[in-house]
C-alpha cells in the first residue's frame, strides 16, 4: 500500500508542478506550491505512515545512514523523466520526509532570465564561477543551464560532484562525468583532491562547504580550470566575506590574493512568487573587473556594492534594482519585495513613495475624466 501511496502523492507534485513535498508526523502530506505550503485531502499520516512510505522510496544504504546518523539525502527518478531530491531525518522520534521535485527540462539563459554576459564568462578557459543564495533558490538550476550551454557550445570534459546529483545531464559535444557524494566518493574534498588527475576542462562543485573544498576549489582554477562552485550567503560582498572568513586569519591575506585574481563572477539569487502564479528569480551580478580585484585583494569588500552600481556595462546589478524592477513591471508583490531585499527599510520606504504617485495620478486621471464628463451650460 505504501508504495502505491507515494506513487499518488508523487503524481500529485509532478501533475500540479509542485516544488516540494513534505510528509510528517501528525499532517497530511503538504506540497509547497508557488511557495505557499497547501495540505493535500488526505488523512493525517501516523508513525507507522511515515516509516512506510520512506521504506517504499529510501536504498538500503541510506536506511542504514538514517538509523546511525539521523538523517540522509539521495536522489531517485519517478516515471518518464521525473527526478526528487530527497532528504530523510529523525525528528522527535518519529521519521519525516522531505522530496523536491527536480524539473527534467533544462532551462535556457533566457528563460531564467540570466544577464547575457554569462555566456561569454561560460567559455573562458580558466577561473571561478560562484552562484550564491539560501536553500531553495534556484542554484542547482542555473548551474545545470550553464552546465548545458556548454555541454551544446564547446567540447570539453566537464566533471561534476554533487550531493546528491540532481539534473542527469547527456554527453552532447563535451565528455559529461557526475559524481554523487555517497555512492561514487566519500565527500567533496576527496572528490576534488582526485579531479585534477582526471583531465577535466569544467569542474562543478555542488557546495563549497568547508575550508578543504574551498581551498581545492581555488587550486583547481588557478591550475587552468573552469571550477563553478556554490555557497548559502546573500549578496556579492558577502560571499566573499565568507569565503575569506573561513580561514585562518593568518592566511587570509593569501586568500584575498588568490581569490582577486581567479574569481571571474558572483551571482547571488533569490527565489519569489511570481504573479499571478508560478516563480521568479532575483539575481544580484557581479563581475571581477580589476577595479573588484583591487577592493577584493586590499580588504575594502565594503565598497564592493558601489563597484557593482557602476559595472551596468558588464551586466552588473544589485539585487534591490533587480527586486525594484520587478516590482515595478507587476511580477511580484511589494511584500515578497520587501521580505526578499537586502535593504528592507529603503525598499519599503521606495515602495510607499512609488504608491503614493501612483495614487495621485490615478485621482489626476479620474479628475479628468470627471471634468471632461460634465456639461458646461452656457446662458
Amino acid at each position: 500500500m505504501a508504495t502505491i501511496h507515494i506513487d499518488r502523492l508523487l503524481e500529485t507534485v509532478v501533475r500540479q508542478n509542485a516544488s516540494d513535498l513534505h510528509l510528517t508526523v501528525g499532517r497530511p502530506p503538504v506540497i509547497r506550491l508557488d511557495g505557499h505550503l497547501r495540505s493535500l485531502e488526505t488523512k493525517v499520516l501516523a508513525p507507522d505512515d511515515t516509516v512506510a512510505l520512506m521504506k517504499s522510496i529510501t536504498p538500503e544504504r541510506n536506511q542504514q545512514e538514517l538509523s546511525e546518523e539521523g538523517g540522509t539525502d539521495f536522489g531517485f527518478g519517478f516515471g518518464d523523466g521525473a527526478r526528487f531530491r530527497v532528504a530523510v531525518f529523525m525528528q522527535r522520534g518519529n521519521v519525516a520526509v522531505v522530496l523536491r521535485l527536480i524539473p527534467s527540462k533544462l532551462l535556457t539563459f533566457e528563460e531564467i532570465g540570466l544577464p547575457k554576459i554569462c555566456r561569454a564568462l561560460c567559455r573562458r578557459p580558466r577561473g571561478m564561477f560562484l552562484v550564491t543564495g539560501p536553500t531553495g533558490c534556484g542554484k542547482t538550476t542555473t548551474l545545470a543551464t550553464m552546465i548545458d550551454y556548454i555541454n551544446e557550445t564547446q567540447d570539453r570534459h566537464i566533471v561534476t560532484v554533487e550531493d546528491p546529483i540532481e539534473y542527469y545531464h547527456n554527453h552532447k559535444k563535451c565528455i559529461l562525468n557526475q559524481r554523487a557524494v555517497g555512492p561514487d566518493v566519500p565527500n567533496f574534498a576527496e572528490a576534488l583532491r582526485r579531479v585534477l588527475r582526471q583531465d577535466p576542462d569544467v569542474i562543478l562543485v555542488g557546495e563549497l562547504r568547508d575550508l578543504e573544498t574551498i581551498e581545492s576549489a581555488i587550486r583547481a582554477a588557478e591550475t587552468g580550470h573552469l571550477v563553478f562552485g556554490t555557497l548559502h550567503t546573500t549578496g556579492c560582498q558577502g560571499t566573499i566575506n565568507r569565503m575569506i572568513d573561513a580561514f585562518p586569519h593568518e592566511q587570509q591575506s593569501q586568500l584575498r590574493v588568490q581569490l582577486s585574481t581567479n574569481l571571474i563572477a558572483t551571482l547571488s539569487q533569490a527565489l519569489l512568487p511570481r504573479i499571478p502564479r508560478g516563480m521568479i528569480a532575483a539575481y544580484e551580478f557581479m563581475v571581477t573587473t580589476p577595479a573588484i580585484a583591487n577592493l577584493v585583494r586590499e580588504n575594502k569588500t565594503y565598497r564592493i556594492d558601489s563597484a557593482i552600481q557602476t559595472g551596468k556595462k558588464y551586466g552588473m546589478q544589485l539585487l534591490d534594482e533587480h527586486l525594484w524592477g520587478l516590482y515595478e513591471e507587476g511580477l511580484i508583490a511589494s511584500e515578497d519585495c520587501i521580505d526578499c531585499a537586502r535593504q528592507p527599510g529603503p525598499m519599503q520606504d521606495k515602495i510607499d513613495v512609488h504608491r503614493r504617485g501612483m495614487d495621485a495620478k490615478a485621482l489626476a486621471a479620474d479628475k479628468k475624466g470627471m471634468d471632461e464628463e460634465t456639461p458646461v451650460f452656457r446662458s
